[in-house]
């Protein structure tokens, strides 16, 4: 087969840094794979595509129209001549099933979206049989997806998008006296609860007995300022703003526990990568960290949207630092043995399959 795969953006996230490990997949079982995103937004995936040697071409300007957009589309896939279109995130895939109903090709949609917007979600309804196969990119959201788009088992499939690094050191564990280092990864956006982060930073603060400790949050959008002058209001000094990460191992590396306080989630790859390198993960009870995260075995969950709550969580691990490195190795066998190269190979060779049917 020859893939071409569409993705909305290269921006830095979830949905486009792991194409090259699915683009690899794809070579492996003999299949070519050609890149496109709609437009470039920050373009931080791109670097991470052409190390791994995968094709990446952006079809037009941020701010270009859909009817634009739409016929670039359609001219970049009648260059490619694939046998299938793979799209991801929402514009990708209508536009892709668009250009594929006018070519005649069939088109796999994979979807990562815990949260749709009403018109994103009756456009993608309307329009659901357009695509041949919808894949979600964990067991949440792919449960989600037959329950939003009404579809039938035998049209939905399971991929999750996280492959375990097998090679990496875990993170070196707590010692008595350091200070304690809390890390998070992700936009600076509403949706990822760094505002609630904060206000339970608030809460911790005058909480006495508790271990030193220092949270850096590494990524950036709009809320960075708004969430900057919050903590200078409030004293937070211990608080870091590190911007946009590109070497998220040595990140993490300098980490003793990861906090995710997202409003929702699809399969959030940070947390998961952070418990691939043998970190503890206090996160919310949304998306695949509801599945992910054993609470007092290799984290502890609290509600979306609840400051007290996670600041009682944060309150508990830092009065004994002692128990995060146990905390995270059962954390670190669980996810490489769970998303093992191995599971993440055989998913996506399913998929494959039924595409060639």
């Amino acid at each position: 087969m020859r893939i071409a795969y569409i993705i909305n953006t290269f921006e830095g996230g979830g949905a486009a840094l792991p194409i090259p490990a699915i683009a690899d997949v794809f070579r492996r079982h003999g299949h070519e794979v050609h890149v496109a995103a709609i437009c470039r937004r920050n373009g931080r995936a791109l670097p991470v595509l052409r190390a791994a040697g995968v094709p990446a071409t952006v079809l037009g300007a941020d701010d270009a129209p859909i009817p634009q957009q739409l016929h670039r589309l359609d001219a970049w896939v009648r260059s490619i001549r694939p046998t299938h279109l793979w799209t991801s995130l929402t514009r990708a895939t209508l536009l892709g099933e668009l250009v594929g109903a006018r070519q005649r090709i069939p088109v796999v949609s994979w979807q990562h979206n815990a949260f749709l917007r009403p018109a994103n979600l009756m456009l993608l309804r309307a329009m659901k049989n357009l695509s041949q196969v919808w894949v979600g990119d964990s067991a949440y959201v792919t449960a989600l997806t037959r329950q939003k788009l009404d579809l039938p088992a035998s049209r939905v499939m399971c991929w999750p998008i996280f492959r375990a690094w097998p090679d990496t050191a875990p993170a070196p564990a707590w010692r008595a006296g350091q200070v304690v280092q809390i890390g998070s990864l992700g936009r600076l956006h509403g949706s990822k609860g760094y505002d609630v982060l904060c206000r339970a930073l608030v809460h911790l603060r005058d909480v006495p007995g508790l271990s030193p400790y220092r949270v850096v949050i590494g990524g950036e959008g709009a809320e960075h300022d708004r969430l900057q002058a919050f903590c200078h209001r409030h004293g937070l000094s211990n608080v870091q703003f590190a911007g946009y990460v590109e070497d998220v191992q040595s990140f993490l590396r300098q980490c003793h526990i990861y906090v995710q306080p997202s409003r929702y989630e699809g399969f959030c790859i940070a947390a998961h990568e952070a418990m691939n390198m043998g970190l503890p993960v206090v996160g919310s009870a949304v998306g695949e960290m509801n599945q992910s995260i054993m609470d007092g075995v290799t984290g502890w969950k609290v509600a979306p949207d609840r400051p007290r709550q996670l600041a009682d969580r944060l309150e508990a691990a830092l009065r004994n630092p002692a128990q995060l490195a146990g905390m995270g190795h059962v954390a670190r066998e669980w996810v490489m043995r769970t998303f093992s190269a191995r599971a993440f190979d055989a998913a996506g060779a399913a998929i494959l399959r039924r595409m060639d049917t």
